[in-house]
């Protein structure tokens, strides 16, 4: 049964079309995975009842000849997306026995095409980290282990319950989240394909918000095929969303021509950056050697604000948390502190808040009401603004000059020990985002694709950068350096 978890979306719908399988055999074999992988801390919530009457919906449709790419898909969802009568927590305690009255726009697309909910997935408390030692679940642990050490690693963050759940096989893809990086930093981290989409592209309705003007859902999977089939299932115009665009969502599956003759790929000298691992940078020559061998053209781009994109996130991502979070207050649900006699409503504020939100939380709230505050508004978060605009014009001139996509590192290392990061100063963590907040901060679609394996066995990605709402040249391109890259290695099981 095991062995049946394995499986890629592509591979379990062409069984499931040639009635080899039946959904309900899939989502029991995961249920299974998940119920021997507690120790992994991936799963906050696991709903066998649901998927198994899901999967057994699926299979009717199968029967009936109306199945779409993810009808009988077994997969998990972020905590961060609101699932009706299921709890949803943005793995933190000031939202204790939420369970909303409603349906996030990403998972009713996924539902509405038959997929199936294996449970909640663990993460970084409000999405605000790049460990998963933030949430209130306890950390998620990475199912990858070094050669040279039994220390558990982290998955990465935010998206590291969705990260550690595909890696170890324990569904065949995962929702995740990236404000500014947190579906590329924990794909990479653990040898798996995760995909920003374009800002817009997908629907934020129902997803707790964080920085809403960096958010964006998108797949964790194990092909670069499985992200495609997966985003299209997620994608849509959504008139609740204000942000959401209503450019048609294609059919990305088709556009994996395998064919990127003529070209163009830039590689940016500002990504090459003093302490970097020689690994990586080995990998990422490597990774353009085979994209020019695939045909592609390679050439050198320049990106010169690139330098500030890490200030101005942790200006702007903070300061629209700040604004986001101020809802959670006790009054109307979630957790509420325990008042004395005399109290009054401030302190009720105060108190709840306090036992509610953790150490990061509490630090990016706090950086953002500085940044926001009327002495230093201009000074820091008019300033960030400027300069986002800037990166946002870089990324543009370079697509104007007639690249097609870029080539950089996902990551600067690969996963790290849990705990490594507590008595370091919080930037060092922040610095796990240096390739990917750009992408966020342009609004691009990014994806990482495993590439690698560092001298203690760890996976390392390369992240390729896209023109906006053109996710499908993005994922071919993607295809054709899964290919040539042939990573096939796995977490050897200990758990």
């Amino acid at each position: 049964m095991e062995s049946i978890s394995q499986l890629t979306i592509s591979e379990a719908r062409d069984k499931l079309k040639k009635k080899e399988l039946t959904s309900l055999e899939i989502t029991q074999s995961c249920l299974k995975s998940i119920e021997t992988s507690k120790i992994l801390n991936a799963f906050s919530v696991i709903t066998p009842e649901i998927a198994l009457s899901q999967a057994k919906n699926a299979d009717k449709r199968i029967a009936s000849g109306d199945a779409p790419a993810m009808c009988g898909i077994p997969i998990g969802i972020k905590d961060l997306f609101c699932t009706k009568g299921v709890q949803t927590q943005a793995a933190s305690h000031i939202l204790d026995g939420f369970k909303p009255e409603y349906e996030s726009t990403v998972t009713q697309n996924l539902w509405d095409e038959g997929a199936v909910m294996l449970g909640k997935l663990n993460m970084d408390e409000f999405a605000m980290g790049s460990s998963n030692e933030t949430s209130t679940y306890g950390a998620v642990i990475n199912p990858w282990r070094s050669s040279v050490s039994e220390v558990p690693l982290t998955p990465g963050g935010s998206s590291g319950g969705s990260a550690a759940a595909v890696a170890a096989d324990l569904c065949l893809a995962a929702t995740g989240t990236d404000t500014g990086g947190s579906i590329r930093q924990p794909a990479a981290f653990t040898g798996t394909v995760g995909i920003k989409p374009t800002y817009g592209r997908v629907s934020r309705w129902g997803v707790v918000a964080f920085a809403s003007s960096l958010d964006q859902a998108g797949p964790m999977t194990k092909s670069v095929r499985d992200a495609s089939i997966m985003l299209e299932a997620m994608a849509s115009h959504d008139r609740k969303d204000s942000t959401s665009s209503n450019f048609p969502v294609p059919n990305f599956e088709a556009a994996l021509t395998g064919d990127i003759k003529g070209k163009k790929i830039g590689i940016p000298n500002e990504y090459r950056m003093d302490g970097m691992s020689e690994e990586i940078e080995k990998l990422w020559s490597i990774g353009a050697e085979m994209l020019r061998d695939s045909g592609a053209i390679v050439v050198d781009v320049n990106l010169p604000h690139t330098k500030y994109a890490l200030p101005v996130y942790y200006v702007l991502a903070p300061a629209e948390a700040s604004s986001n979070l101020a809802r959670y207050d006790g009054v109307r649900y979630g957790h509420r502190a325990k008042l004395k006699v005399n109290d009054n409503i401030d302190e009720m504020y105060s108190k709840t808040r306090a036992e509610g939100f953790g150490k990061e939380v509490q630090r990016r709230i706090m950086i953002g009401t500085y940044v926001l505050s009327a002495g230093f508004y201009d000074a820091y978060y008019r300033k960030a603004q400027r300069v986002r605009t800037l990166i946002k014009r870089d990324f543009d001139k370079v697509f104007d000059d007639g690249v097609d996509a870029i080539l950089t590192p996902t990551t600067p290392s690969s996963a790290f020990p849990l705990g490594e990061m507590n008595s370091k100063n919080p930037i060092e963590m922040y610095l796990n985002d240096i390739f990917t907040v750009t992408v966020n901060l342009a609004g691009l679609p990014g994806i990482s694709v495993p590439a690698g394996i560092d001298v203690d066995g760890m996976p390392l990605g390369l992240q390729l950068i896209g023109k906006p709402w053109d996710e499908g040249e993005l994922l071919n391109t993607a295809f054709v350096l899964e290919k040539a890259l042939k990573f096939s290695d796995k977490p050897k099981k200990w758990w």
